[in-house]
């Protein structure tokens, strides 16, 4: 059973946790024990309904508050897909933790309340959908029996939403519009009569029908090598294999291959997967991989078809997130990460702060601070091997470490 993984996000009291709650009740994904506990809780607090918010909200604050701090990952099935879902944040100060948590999504959650309509936070959680690229993009506009299921209230923020994605560079991005209550069920799981006018799919029925292929689209095929494989025993004494994931693409055995950054040349002479071979490996398959030549393959270099080649920089440009309290500052210097390599970096002009409501960008700051999100240039200590974040998005990221503290201060998307 294929595996759908979904971030949601909205601005605070949007009902995230509410309606992911009514996800696990209606497909009956709650345990007895989990669910008699929400039940008495609800009783507790005077609620003469269930509070389904209690079902992931599981920090002690986040349930002292009624808010979600941390991101939380909810695990469920239907008969037609498995699911996991990232809870994120809506409150400003954890944007850091809604990238975080929508890294590796291949669809989204954004909620708004039907009474507020599209709100700051709407912005910001529509602007970072598109810059991690994620195609499958749910709009449920929620607390619609606060709106008297209102048909004009729908349409009003529908058009807003499309307004803005009219503003965005990401052209590829699906919208689905939702209306709903998470509260009461409407259009959850099951089809609501509070909306005649809504022609289009309940929620979940939209989930189940997205595709659940690999995050990484389909494009240049790149192999990171996590390690090289030696056995030492008598049948396998020769065997010299290079462990490591696919991304963007498909290997076949013959398929000519040059080993960066060295450009050394080769050709695959077999795919092993355990203890079975394969003619062919996929995009996002976990193989070893082994070469017709016995040419010099290290952790850290990469495997790419011939005339694929990425680019080799010691020099990037790069959208970042910025993740830690002290800001970032031009001149200062950090570790970068980047698929299993790394590197020490500089940061040689923090160029501008990007607007996240798309009104634009402010150029030349002197610094970026936590939860801003900016262009900068970096330089660096040794040639890394790089895609444009658009083009491959595992091998267009990357992150930044203090090199003091050892903490992750950004996270990058090379342009």
């Amino acid at each position: 059973m294929k595996v759908l993984k979904i971030a949601t996000a909205g601005s605070v009291d949007d009902g995230k946790s509410t309606l992911i709650g009514r996800i696990l009740y209606d497909t009956k994904s709650l345990t007895d024990d989990k669910l008699e506990a929400i039940e008495e809780k609800s009783r507790q607090r005077g609620f003469d309904y269930l509070d389904f918010s209690l079902a992931t909200d599981g920090l002690v604050a986040e349930r002292e508050q009624g808010i979600t701090i941390d991101v939380a990952h909810i695990y469920f099935s239907t008969r037609k897909k498995s699911f996991i879902i990232a809870d994120t944040p809506g409150h400003i100060e954890y944007t850091r933790n809604m990238v975080t948590g929508a890294s590796t999504a291949q669809a989204s959650i954004v909620l708004i309340d039907a009474r507020n309509g599209v709100v700051e936070q709407t912005y910001r959680h529509f602007f970072i959908n598109n810059l991690l690229r994620i195609k499958d993009v749910v709009i449920a506009i929620n607390k619609m029996d606060l709106v008297d299921f209102s048909e004009e209230k729908y349409n009003q923020i529908k058009g807003e939403i499309e307004y803005l994605a009219s503003k965005s560079e990401y052209k590829n991005q699906n919208l689905t519009f939702i209306p709903l209550s998470a509260l009461q069920g409407d259009n959850v799981v099951n089809k609501s009569e509070n909306t005649p006018w809504y022609n289009g799919e309940t929620l979940m029925h939209h989930l189940e029908r997205l595709d659940a292929d690999d995050i990484n689209e389909v494009s240049q095929v790149r192999f990171p090598v996590q390690t090289v494989i030696r056995p030492k025993t008598d049948e396998y004494h020769d065997f010299r294999g290079y462990a490591g994931k696919i991304y963007g693409g498909d290997f076949e055995i013959g398929d000519e291959v040059a080993v960066l950054p060295s450009q050394t040349k080769s050709k695959i002479k077999s795919i092993h997967f355990f203890d079975k071979e394969f003619a062919k490996a996929k995009n996002g398959s976990s193989v070893t991989i082994t070469l017709e030549d016995n040419v010099n393959v290290s952790r850290g270099d990469m495997l790419v078809k011939v005339a694929e080649e990425p680019t080799i920089t010691k020099e990037l440009n790069a959208t970042i997130c910025w993740m830690d309290k002290e800001p970032l500052q031009a001149s200062q210097k950090y570790y970068i990460k980047h698929g299993v390599n790394d590197a020490q970096a500089k940061i040689t002009q923090l160029s501008s702060i990007i607007k996240t409501d798309f009104s634009g960008k402010t150029d030349n700051p002197s610094e970026l601070e936590l939860n801003q999100i900016g262009d900068i240039q970096l330089k660096l200590s040794k040639p890394l091997s790089v895609d444009a974040f658009n083009k491959n998005k595992s091998n267009g990221s990357f992150i930044l470490i203090n090199p003091k503290t050892n903490n992750t201060v950004g996270v990058g998307f090379i342009r």
